[in-house]
């Protein structure tokens, strides 16, 4: 058996990593799409590395886009083949990938107008809506903790993650020539305090593992700071500067962690009288798929849903549905909140609202989760005097805050955590994928010293045998 990493090696997006059998028989987890690396993420994101028709089943870890957002471009060169995920995992995925391909469609139309008058060549989206919808029949979902046959020879079984609704880690048993093997793909793994989600479930004795480590080196603020630091800043920015807060947040998992933080405000007489806007029609749905899921909460949130039907709504909190209700934002005066997405403010309606928000000192652009460095997200963090944003360079004038304490990906304590139930002794390789390559690097000097005998980083394209 081999494993090859043609996605998230040495880097924190585009997870997609190959099994090999002996036999010739191609399994692949995840096919994420690479997100905010400038650009060199088109040609990233074109170039697979692996002839997609050999492929025999495709595992999906979770629906967030960097882990799933190249499955239409699988279908587009032939993919016929299932994708097994959790059910709540096909619902968002049904909802991101369909998303995905619109987004695509107009900003290939937006661009390819500048690149006309300029002469260059026309572009084309890496897929379309029809490749998405061919993709989601192809889903076939799978309920945790149930071993099921992939192909012959090969088994999976999908535990909780704790990431986000339907987050799975992915256990797989290869039986070849008699002897069997169990390799484990950690997805993302979760927090243990997530505010929400029921924390990463126990899994069994792996051989092999490949693990996340995007906070490989950082340990979280306490998660209940979130609440209070949220406040503060829409006080400071609504209340006090009478200006506009303007939140990236992914539609998935960020955007309901937001909302719940507000409801709770609410709930503790807090929440200042301003408007609260979710500017993103994905947002919304994934916000309707994640009530229809309740069963992945933790036991915090079904005791509220018992005095409190939606832990999502409250006063003053507004959908809006067209396009054109997210334009009049732009001309709004009055102080309000506007939470959309992207989380790395790199495609979709947020990239507009920063553009147009943020030469003014009254607003403030607030982060609340992880950005690639490159992203227009990851650029702001550093504080720049100015930014370019759809080409045209921009003052940044706007407050630019953080908030670390509400990741989905859990600190390198988490991960520790989630590596207890394992005898050490018994994992022949752990393989770390999906984080900064000095992160990695911090991160796999611990697991050495604390007993792990062969931690490895691969790179793009880099292939092992798994004896």
């Amino acid at each position: 058996m081999k494993i090859t990493f043609h996605g998230a090696a040495r880097t924190v997006t585009g997870s997609k990593h190959l099994i090999t059998l002996n036999n010739g028989k191609k399994i692949l987890l995840d096919c994420g799409m690479f997100q905010g690396l400038g650009k060199e993420t088109d040609g990233l994101n074109r170039d697979l590395g692996f002839d997609v028709p050999s492929i025999d089943a495709v595992i999906l870890s979770h629906a967030h886009i960097d882990h799933s957002g190249l499955l239409p471009l699988l279908v587009k060169e032939g993919l016929l083949n299932p994708i097994y995920c959790t059910p709540a995992t096909k619902d968002l995925a049904i909802l991101m990938l369909e998303d995905s391909a619109g987004i695509q469609e107009i900003e290939a139309k937006y661009m390819n107008k500048r690149r006309a008058g300029e002469g260059k060549p026309l572009i084309q989206p890496l897929y379309s809506q029809n490749d998405a919808l061919a993709c989601c029949a192809l889903l076939t979902e799978r309920d945790y903790s149930q071993w099921f046959d992939v192909i012959q020879g090969v088994q999976c079984m999908f535990t909780d993650a704790g990431h986000i609704i339907g987050s799975a880690c992915v256990h797989i048993r290869v039986t070849e020539n008699g002897k069997t093997t169990h390799l484990t793909f950690s997805g993302d793994v979760g927090r243990y305090q997530d505010a929400i989600l029921r924390a990463p479930q126990t899994f069994p004795q792996a051989d092999y593992v490949i693990m996340e480590s995007t906070y490989g080196d950082k340990l979280h603020p306490a998660m209940k700071s979130s609440i209070d630091t949220l406040l503060h800043w829409i006080e400071k920015t609504c209340v006090e500067k009478k200006g506009k807060l303007i939140i990236p947040a992914f539609s998935i998992g960020r955007t309901q962690e937001l909302l719940f933080f507000l409801n709770q405000l609410e709930l503790e007489n807090r929440l200042p009288d301003t408007a609260y806007i979710v500017d993103s029609p994905l947002s919304t749905e994934v916000t309707k798929v994640v009530k229809s899921h309740k069963e992945n909460f933790n036991r915090k949130v079904q005791e509220i849903l018992k005095t409190d039907q939606d832990p999502f709504l409250f006063k003053g909190m507004q959908f809006t549905k067209s396009v054109e209700e997210s334009k009049q934002l732009n001309y709004r005066k009055e102080p309000c909140v506007i939470i959309s997405a992207s989380g790395m403010a790199e495609a979709g309606r947020i990239k507009h609202h920063i553009s147009n928000n943020i030469e003014n000192s009254r607003n403030t652009i607030l982060m609340v989760g992880y950005a690639e460095p490159r992203s227009l997200a990851g650029r702001l963090k550093n504080r720049p005097d100015e930014v370019n944003i759809f080409g045209t360079p921009h003052e940044v004038h706007a407050e630019i805050a953080e908030m670390d304490s509400m990741s989905a990906h859990g600190d390198y304590n988490d991960l520790l955590q989630w590596l207890e139930c394992q005898d050490r002794e018994k994992i022949k390789t752990l393989f770390l994928v999906h984080g900064e390559y000095k992160v990695q690097q911090n991160f796999a000097d611990r697991l050495t010293r604390i007993g792990f005998s062969e931690v490895i980083i691969p790179a793009q394209h880099e292939g092992f045998d798994l004896k």
